[in-house]
């Protein structure tokens, strides 16, 4: 049975389409610091790893510019306020998370976006589907390390064996890898089928529905 089974998401890319708020808190934060713009392109290919090296790949020289500071704590303060101007479910995921949490499947959220705009943004757009959410906080490794899963994985009273991670990027791979999970990739979110094929995705989705019967599939195997 698939509840016997939990199914861990990233956030970003896989249950919202947050890249326009990411791209103008981005920007905002250039435009602070005294750099040029980065495009919605630019930053779809930079996010993944969190919010400090999302800046660090916008400003030119990284940690070692010093307009990087000012660029790092303006955007975390724009984002706070703006991370729900154009925000969005992809298609299918609100009914698929109703799906699950009507069948008790047990569902979590790990995400390397700062802990507190990970609780908003759940909080906001699916109240009552996700019991666990975790993001990144001081002191705890962020993915591809384990260390979130594995939390998230405890609070939900549930091996990582039989456990399934759903993402959509290459540390999202490297992450149910390094945790132990079976893993399953998204190609409607930051990164497409060939990149993800490339990075050695397990299996591939292209919609919502598409995703509900391969985690169904993943719980019976000898079906």
């Amino acid at each position: 049975m698939l509840k016997e089974h939990a199914v861990i998401f990233d956030l970003d890319g896989t249950l919202l389409n947050t890249l326009d708020d990411l791209t103008a808190s981005v920007n905002a934060a250039m435009k602070a610091a005294g750099l040029k713009n980065r495009s919605r392109e630019e930053v779809r290919s930079f996010v993944g790893n969190g919010v400090m090296k999302l800046i660090e790949r916008c400003v030119p020289d990284g940690q070692a510019n010093p307009a990087f500071k000012r660029a790092y704590g303006t955007f975390r303060m724009h984002y706070a306020a703006h991370c729900r101007d154009k925000t969005a479910p992809y298609d299918g995921i609100i009914q698929l998370l109703g799906r699950l949490r009507a069948q008790g499947v047990p569902v979590a959220v790990v995400s390397n976006k700062f802990d507190a705009a990970v609780k908003k943004l759940c909080d906001a757009y699916f109240p009552g589907l996700i019991p666990v959410v975790i993001g990144e906080k001081d002191g705890v490794r962020p993915k591809p390390a384990p260390d979130t899963v594995l939390t998230a994985l405890k609070q939900l009273k549930m091996p990582a064996e039989t456990a399934i991670y759903v993402g959509d990027s290459e540390v999202d791979i490297e992450t149910a890898h390094n945790a132990g999970t079976q893993q399953v990739s998204v190609c409607w979110g930051f990164k497409d089928r060939a990149f993800l094929e490339a990075h050695g995705a397990a299996r591939i989705v292209e919609t919502a529905e598409e995703l509900y019967e391969t985690l169904e599939k993943m719980a019976h195997p000898a079906q």
